[in-house]
């Protein structure tokens, strides 16, 4: 049985971690000292949008804080924020000589993070991957995702289908993809939202609710799709989400919306965004890799980005301010969206 280590046991790492478990996988989890205290007290409580749930004892969770005790893993599911991903991994670098048969898997936000792992590790295999869901931590062990879809993984022969076995037997909706750096170009533009979401503080579904918040997040995906357009990046869909067509179904009036969006993505009442959960936990954000991989591709370009750098400099407000989410209305948001030069 292959060893899997875990690097970065949070809201999606728990998540995926558990599953694999479920499954009578070799797992081990890597993550703060919080996490591991709060496991080994309270074991995984995994539940769904679907009303599925299971539970983990805490006795069948193998977690370190050491990465000594991970050189000799298989497989590496790298659940860290981008901004850690390299700090950490240069770290694990220095724990053993063997890499050449290991395979690293990011399952992150952002673009660049596949990028950072074949630096660090040039032989070994890495593949990009990507988690379309919200999980959600509620505390003592309790991880709930709340919305639909399926996880992408790089198309590699033998390799890639040997990931799928693993995952699929562990209950976790898998496919390949050929080109997932246009699904990781595609998810950013959906993911634009996780800082909308964060300064509003609402749960997803009752932002969506909102026709003025959807215009809101119609511009700046607008704004992000003519940087990318302007670069010649090409996005990928991500099954029925069409990164292209986002901004114009966000724009129909609410009967519409509803019709043609719940065909397309399912969202209980419970989901967030993670930014919105980092605001609330006083971490730093990932709005660099997302948001801010816009503003910078737009720098280089000579092409203006006001919206996506409002939505920045609100995010980077509330971190300074460590008070948890500014929760600003549509209409002020708006306002600030309408004054910006």
């Amino acid at each position: 049985m292959v060893k899997i280590a875990i690097l970065g046991s949070g809201s999606i790492g728990c998540y995926l971690g558990a599953h694999l478990l479920q499954a009578e996988q070799n797992v081990y989890f890597f993550g703060r000292k919080r996490m591991q205290k709060e496991l080994q007290e309270c074991g995984l409580h995994i539940s769904n949008l679907y009303g599925q749930s299971f539970a983990i004892p805490a006795a069948q969770i193998q977690y370190e804080t050491d990465l000594t005790q991970l050189a000799e893993a298989d497989i590496y599911l790298i659940t860290v924020k981008s901004q850690d991903t390299e700090s950490l991994l240069q770290d694990l670098r220095k724990c053993s000589f063997a890499w050449e048969k290991k395979v690293f898997i990011s399952f992150q936000n952002g673009t660049r993070n596949p990028t950072t792992i074949r630096h660090i590790f040039p032989e070994s295999i890495c593949l990009p991957a990507s988690v379309p869901y919200n999980v959600l931590s509620s505390g003592n062990g309790r991880f709930h995702c709340g919305t639909s879809g399926q996880l992408l993984i790089q198309q590699l022969p033998q390799i890639s289908d040997t990931i799928l076995q693993i995952f699929r037997r562990s209950k976790l909706a898998m496919k390949t993809h050929p080109n997932m750096q246009g699904v990781l170009w595609g998810k950013l533009i959906f993911n634009i939202n996780n800082s909308l979401n964060a300064i509003a503080g609402i749960p997803l579904r009752e932002e969506l609710e909102n026709r003025r918040f959807r215009l809101l997040l119609a511009k700046l995906m607008q704004e992000s799709l003519a940087v990318l357009k302007r670069a010649k990046i090409q996005t990928v869909s991500l099954g029925t989400m069409i990164p292209w067509l986002a901004p114009h179904i966000l724009s129909l009036p609410d009967f519409l919306f509803f019709r043609v969006a719940s065909s397309m993505l399912q969202i209980d009442r419970q989901a967030r965004s993670s930014m919105w959960e980092d605001l609330q936990r006083q971490r730093k954000t990932e709005i660099d890799y997302l948001n801010g991989e816009i503003v910078e591709l737009g720098k280089r370009l000579s092409y203006p980005t006001p919206y996506n750098n409002m939505v920045i400099s609100l995010i980077r407000e509330a971190e300074e301010k460590r008070k948890g989410s500014p929760k600003l209305g549509a209409d002020a948001i708006w306002e600030k969206f309408t004054t910006t030069p």
